[in-house]
């Protein structure tokens, strides 16, 4: 999830090449209604990336809380421009932030983390 199209379409490039099928959405609320869908649909998302901000729309902060009410195991990464921001460091903590602009072997490293059974679920973070 990203505001920015670039930006998804990028994130999209690389995660296909690392051999992931890929869902893109510009909020939130387009991230929720996607998971639950995917659920719905027995087709269960792995993992999650949510931009920490999106001007004007839901954010991760919300998304996540909302993702975690239809499904408490929800695998999230959390990314942002603004690395420094206070909430990232708490996301960073748990092993759960990159920071934009994306390395590729820093987005896959944390991806694999995320996606690993035994990688704490964001309820636990």
């Amino acid at each position: 999830m990203d505001d920015d199209a670039s930006v998804r379409e990028l994130v999209m490039a690389a995660l296909s090449w690392l051999g992931y099928e890929v869902e893109l959405a510009r909020d939130g609320a387009e991230t929720i209604r996607r998971y639950s869908e995917a659920l719905e649909a027995q087709r269960p998302f792995a993992a999650v990336i949510l931009d920490l901000t999106v001007p004007g729309a839901m954010g991760a902060r919300e998304a996540l809380e909302q993702l975690a009410k239809i499904d408490p195991d929800v695998k999230a990464i959390v990314s942002s421009g603004y690395a420094l921001d206070p909430a990232m460091s708490n996301f960073r903590e748990h092993g759960f932030s990159v920071s934009k602009p994306y390395r590729l072997e820093d987005l896959a490293e944390v991806l694999r983390q995320v996606v690993r059974q035994d990688a704490p679920s964001p309820k636990e973070a």
